[in-house]
């Protein structure tokens, strides 16, 4: 590559829409949080995922139906809270949060949600991405 002798347009995104693969038979449903596998499909968020949350599904995703990919956002979006122990409270604020499953989130774990941007009496609210 050379440096510019002229203009150019250089193509630009947001950074909130993404599209990413489906992994064989998985299904995300839509505001469902995601991850990737260690190969780069998308595959719906658990607690047993190691790699931190990618999006939130805009669009419900069926790779048996033939959906070759899951449109997701990034941005700030509201989730369950975790029951008990591992609930989250206004205390932790400005702090990461985990994925129980692909809609609700906790104070621990190995799947990183986000960052807590508010707690209140409808859920957590996360920043993803």
């Amino acid at each position: 590559m050379t440096a510019l002798t002229q203009d150019r347009t250089t193509p630009e995104r947001d950074g909130r829409l993404v599209a990413d693969p489906l992994a064989t038979g998985a299904t995300i449903f839509a505001g469902a949080m995601y991850v990737l596998s260690a190969t780069a499909l998308a595959t719906p968020a658990t607690a047993a995922a190691t790699t931190p949350v990618r999006a939130v599904a805009r669009v419900r995703a069926v790779q048996a139906a033939g959906d070759a990919q899951t449109a997701g956002a990034l941005g700030v979006f509201c989730f369950d809270n975790a029951p008990g122990a591992d609930a989250l409270a206004r205390t932790d604020i400005g702090a990461a949060c985990y994925a129980l499953d692909d809609c609700t989130v906790q104070k621990t774990g190995t799947c990183q949600a986000g960052t807590v941007l508010d707690v209140t009496e409808r859920g957590v609210w996360v920043r993803v991405g």
